[in-house]
């Protein structure tokens, strides 16, 4: 099932769709609205269930309707760097022996068809395409075996990066934390329709409809089970929490000459399965 958040006049919305692809949805203060993700999250729902209801709403033309994330404003958006290792070559590193963790705050967030926002303050504006781990269910020293138990669904994201300002200190988080810079969606592909942990997808990312990114999930270093029980030992993990799982490698950063994204560009990031996550990109004002 995928759950679409969106924006209609004003009201936010949810639409599901099935295997025939069409959407179907319902706003706030229409009968039957069953409330945004974040809400369903919080309070346990099943949300395949959730979309069977919705599929006997009237269809939803998401070409009509803004976009928004899935979740709009996650508890937590935790964050990998360098979890593949054609990633970690690319910059001339050994393999992470832990998860390089940061993290992203909602403010970053934009959906599918909104602008990523290149900062006045910078022309490094660089992609990362990643899949993005929605959590269903919280707790803390979650075990690795059952970890995917936790996971609601999967979208894809990318990590837009300012390169300039991520590399003037040790610390990663303020070159990934520029307002709307961290593109999230399309929707929400439940967990039940793709292989566990989301292994084996291609992942690819294209600049312009040149192809800069293409590798499979199956490459990370540190699976989305791992990743789950690693991070509960450090904190308690709760529902709507996002994990954000790292990039391969192809990143403008790393290219002979550099390749940053600029206004006027249009990156899209396609994970099999989930589909394609579509961004033009703008100046700030």
């Amino acid at each position: 099932m995928r759950l679409a958040s969106y924006e209609d006049h004003g009201a936010p919305g949810l639409a599901a769709a099935g295997n025939d692809g069409i959407f179907h949805g319902l706003t706030a203060g229409q009968p039957g609205y069953p409330g945004d993700l974040e809400s369903l999250l919080a309070e346990g729902a099943d949300l395949v269930e959730i979309g069977r209801k919705l599929q006997t709403a009237p269809p939803a033309d998401l070409t009509k309707v803004r976009l928004r994330p899935p979740l709009s404003r996650p508890g937590k958006i935790v964050c990998l760097g360098l979890n593949y290792q054609s990633h970690s070559a690319e910059f001339g590193l050994k393999i992470p022996a832990f998860p390089e963790l940061f993290a992203r705050f909602p403010s970053t967030l934009v959906g599918h068809g909104s602008p990523l926002i290149r900062p006045r303050a910078s022309e490094q504006l660089d992609y990362e395409g990643e899949l993005a781990v929605i959590l269903g269910r919280g707790g803390r020293h979650i075990p690795k075996e059952t970890a995917l138990d936790h996971v609601a669904g999967y979208a894809i994201f990318n990590d837009a990066s300012v390169r300039d300002v991520q590399f003037r200190g040790t610390q990663w988080l303020p070159g990934k934390n520029f307002d709307g810079t961290g593109a999230f969606g399309p929707w929400l592909a439940t967990a039940d329709e793709l292989p566990p942990g989301a292994r084996g997808l291609r992942l690819t990312t294209r600049l312009n409809g040149l192809v800069t990114q293409d590798a499979l999930t199956s490459d990370m270093i540190f699976d989305v089970g791992t990743q789950i029980a690693l991070v509960s030992q450090i904190m308690a993990l709760s529902p709507g929490d996002v994990f954000v799982t790292g990039t391969p490698g192809g990143v403008g950063q790393s290219r002979t000459p550099k390749l940053f994204m600029k206004p006027g560009d249009v990156c899209e990031v396609e994970i099999e399965a989930i589909g394609v996550l579509r961004n033009p990109v703008a100046l700030e004002p």
